[in-house]
């Protein structure tokens, strides 16, 4: 983190704060271990490549994360054309998670059954926080083409969200 250095060498001195920064900016938006895994070594495989062509590249934390946020697009767009099979949600979650974390749970769950298009969509939108022009850039697609995948996303994610009695209780609604 010298912010001074460049190349290679300036690579090695980040790289301990760097790793958990970037490994935890992937898996909060794959929610897959294994994948997580394999876009922080791409990112990290990128950056020496980088530092390597362009020794005046100073590498920090931010811009690698910049590099995981390209690479986990990449991946979004190698799953459109070969997806993953997913992991199906457990049907009885121990009754000791709180209702925030079940939410999470299922809300990734959810966004597992959708389409990759749509998955990287709604995570790039909603989860990223990007802008819809952003949103478009990363995923090579036009701002009206982006804005009508988000309402296709959206549409796919609220119809493949489980129906959640407990929800409806705490909500007022009938079970």
């Amino acid at each position: 983190m010298s912010g001074e250095h460049s190349g290679p060498g300036a690579l090695l001195e980040v790289y301990d704060a760097a790793l958990p920064a970037v490994y935890g900016f992937v898996v909060r938006r794959c929610a897959d271990q294994r994948i997580a895994e394999d876009v922080t070594s791409e990112t990290f495989l990128a950056a020496m490549d980088t530092v390597r062509r362009d020794p005046g590249t100073v590498p920090s934390v931010p811009w690698l994360i910049g590099v995981a946020r390209h690479k986990l697009a990449d991946h979004w767009r190698r799953a459109q054309r070969t997806p993953e099979p997913v992991e199906n949600l457990p049907e009885h979650p121990g009754e000791d998670l709180a209702d925030a974390h079940l939410d999470r749970l299922v809300a990734h769950h959810t966004l597992a059954q959708l389409a990759p298009i749509h998955r990287s969509a709604l995570t790039l939108r909603y989860v990223d926080d990007l802008p819809v022009a952003e949103c478009a850039e990363i995923l090579d697609r036009t701002i009206g083409a982006t804005e009508a995948l988000l309402t296709r996303a959206k549409r796919a994610f609220r119809a493949a969200y489980p129906d959640q009695p407990s929800r409806r209780i705490r909500e007022g609604g009938r079970a």
